[in-house]
This record gives C-alpha cells, structure tokens and sequence, in this order.
C-alpha cells in the first residue's frame, strides 16, 4: 500500500468516527437538556427532588455517559487498523443502542424491549471491537 493509499485509507476511517462522535456530542447534548427541561418544569435546582420522571432522565444520561466515552475511544483505535465500513458497522449499531436505551428507559412499562435491545446493541460492538483490537494487537 502506498503512503497515499494509506492516507485515503485513514481518513476514510477516521472520518467516521468523526461522525459517531459528532452525533454522539448531539445525543449527549439532547439528553443533558431533558434533564434541564424536567428540572425546570419542576422546580427542582439540584438532583430530582424525588420525582421519578426526573431520576429517569437522569440516569438515562449518566448511563450515556458511562458508555459512549469508552465506545468513541475504541472507535479510534480500531479506525487505525481497520477500514470505514467497520468503524461504521460498530459506531452505529452502539449509537442506535444508545438512542434506544434511553427512549427504553422513559416507558412507564419496565423492563422496555428498546431498553433491553439498546443494551444489546451496546454490548455487541464492545464485544467485537475488543476482539478485533485483540487480533490487530496479537497478529
């Protein structure tokens, strides 16, 4: 492979994982003001005041925010050893499961088949981005 092959090949890759963290920054965003929004509506200045609606939202976004630092770092590290096609592969079904964890945990019914698909969804890509960094690391 030429250098400017390899260059193109980069880019590609890198480029999209400037597009899952480019939208997972909006789905944090997004999640950050529902909470505001609630406390807001609420009254509440700090915390949830002990309204579920608000512990909900609140924990949908911290438990985004547990996940998508990890996903967006392994996303670059497997974008150095790997094409486009599969940073997008993993980038998007762990963003979907995201967006469908915390629309799953706003359903008054739980466990909510989204909440329990959007964990799906985020373990999967975890589970092969880890074995191909294993393998890009080992052979």
């Amino acid at each position: 492979m030429s250098i400017e092959q390899a260059l193109a090949f980069h880019t590609e890759a890198f480029r999209a994982v400037a597009l899952w963290t480019g939208l997972s920054l909006l789905f944090v965003l997004f999640l950050s003001m529902r909470i505001s929004a609630g406390r807001r509506k609420l009254k509440v200045s700090v915390g949830d005041g002990g309204h579920a609606e608000l512990t909900t939202t609140t924990r949908a976004f911290g438990n985004a925010i547990e996940y998508i630092p990890v996903a967006l770092v392994s996303l670059a590290v497997v974008a150095v050893f790997y094409s486009a096609p599969v940073v997008h592969v993993l980038g998007g079904s762990f963003f979907l499961g995201r967006v469908l964890h915390a629309w799953g945990m706003a359903q008054e019914k739980q466990p909510a088949a989204g909440r329990m698909l959007g964990m799906i969804l985020t373990y999967l890509p975890f589970l092969a981005s880890a074995g191909l960094l294993i393998f890009a690391a080992v052979f």
